[in-house]
């Protein structure tokens, strides 16, 4: 059997790269090796992709559906049945970076197609990825670029790419968004009329060259006749642009980070990490591959266990994917996608182009009950082939009878590995104590486990992932 070690490290990684594991999974990793599950995230490639067809039978709205409901039941299902979780999790972070809501694009369909779009390149490099944003009809609309035009300029890309997807604020003047703003003129895309009036349909890039400024422009100290994909090149040129991306790196796979704003004023939390991964990324020509093979690898990475907050959809796939429920298209994904939604995080639907504010700001008095509420429902439920597997386990330390701090401990161990303050476990111990002596052959042995690991999803180093 692997040791606690090796299995808290695995368990780390698979959190931060996917969306959690069941213990058998975890002990078959272990046996294949840390780096040799790198390597296999790394490649998405060599792992069938989700089959959507079978959850299409039952759902057939997550197909062609314009609501924000269908699409955000598509994206959670692949993220709990994914055979490629690092592909899904970058997803999920540049969803967080390049932040697009439902709320003015009205449709889901064609936010959804910006997820595939994310899924496809979100691996690859990021020039080529940004490139693919800019033309992306959800970001156009998004951002108003359908309304930039070489007469009348609109900024509100300009500023965003430049303050938010690539540079951060206090690395360029109101001068470089103005001048940005008219390379990006003529890019836009066929009119969007509302899927009311012409059913589920995708929107396309359009250029029209006849409303491209053509005149010359000086963007972060050049000068030319510049482009859309010219000031993209100029910008990857710039240290911050490494730096503002390697930060975001880090803040979503290793440790938080304070909020994108302060990150002018404030010193990254580990400027060591954060410049080795500028290097790597530099050095690669901006491929995400090398740079995520070198931070999954990193001491860095590896000790930072627990220094995260999980966001919603981390805390709803992962306890679906540890409970095992919901592993197919059952009819109750109907209700799923509002799951996230209640804990603060409406997938496909962020409160501002600046995003979610990740960390400890995911918390507060009404999603805390939200998030406890959900886990405690799905891992008491003994009826979950997940959760049946946890209390075997459990139970086979002591078949015929076993302390309450045995108990605690398993439970702990199933859930984590996790390791809660010295007053926290006296606390489950005092509570399973207060139920009498525990015996795994006790008909309500089921149950107390059950009780158990519903007490540790509400303990604040379960909030952690």
């Amino acid at each position: 059997m692997p040791n606690r070690e090796d299995i808290a490290l695995m368990a780390h990684l698979v959190r931060r790269t996917g969306f959690g594991a069941t213990r058998s999974e975890l002990e078959t990793l272990v046996e294949q090796g840390y780096d040799e599950t790198v390597e296999q995230l790394l490649s998405p490639e060599d792992q069938p992709p989700v089959d959507e067809y079978t959850l299409f039978r039952y759902h057939p709205g997550a197909e062609r559906g314009s609501s924000i409901n269908h699409a955000q039941l598509r994206w959670l299902y692949g993220m709990v049945t994914t055979r490629r979780p690092l592909q899904e999790k970058m997803t999920l972070f540049w969803h967080h970076v390049f932040a697009t809501g439902q709320s003015k694009v009205e449709s889901g369909r064609q936010m959804y197609a910006q997820i595939e779009l994310f899924r496809e390149q979100g691996m690859g490099n990021y020039r080529e990825l940004l490139v693919s944003l800019a033309k992306d009809p959800a970001m156009l609309y998004w951002l108003d670029n359908n309304e930039n035009h070489k007469r009348t300029p609109n900024e509100n890309w300009g500023r965003e790419l430049l303050e938010l997807f690539s540079l951060g604020a206090g690395n360029y003047t109101e001068k470089d968004v103005f001048e940005c703003a008219r390379a990006f003129t003529g890019w836009t895309m066929t009119p969007k009329i509302h899927w009311l009036l012409w059913g589920p349909h995708l929107w396309d890039f359009e250029y029209k060259p006849e409303d491209h400024d053509n005149d010359e422009k000086t963007f972060l100290g050049h000068t030319g006749n510049f482009n859309g994909e010219d000031i993209i090149d100029i910008i990857l040129q710039q240290p911050a642009c490494a730096r503002f991306i390697m930060r975001h790196l880090y803040n979503f796979f290793v440790a938080d980070e304070p909020q994108v704003p302060a990150w002018p004023i404030e010193e990254p939390r580990d400027l060591e990490a954060i410049t080795a991964l500028e290097e790597v990324f530099v050095s690669s020509g901006y491929e995400m591959l090398p740079t995520l093979r070198f931070l999954l690898k990193s001491d860095f990475f590896k000790e930072a266990m627990y220094q995260k907050v999980k966001s919603p959809a981390e805390v709803v796939a992962g306890t679906l994917k540890l409970t095992g429920d919901l592993n197919g298209p059952d009819p109750r994904w109907g209700w799923v996608p509002n799951e996230p939604t209640y804990m603060g995080q409406a997938l496909l639907d962020p409160p501002s182009v600046e995003g979610w504010h990740t960390g400890k700001e995911w918390i507060n008095s009404g999603s805390l009950i939200n998030r406890v509420n959900f886990v405690s429902e799905k891992i008491s439920n003994v009826e979950l082939p997940g959760v049946q597997d946890i209390i075997r386990r459990v139970g086979s330390t002591n078949g015929h009878g076993m302390s309450a701090d045995i108990l605690v401990e398993g439970c702990l161990d199933q859930m984590g590995p996790l390791e809660v303050k010295d007053q926290t476990r006296a606390e489950l111990v005092a509570q399973v104590e207060s139920g009498g002596p525990v015996a795994a052959v006790d008909e309500d042995f089921p149950r107390r486990v059950g009780e158990v690991l519903s007490l540790i999803a509400g303990t604040r180093e379960y909030q952690f992932g």
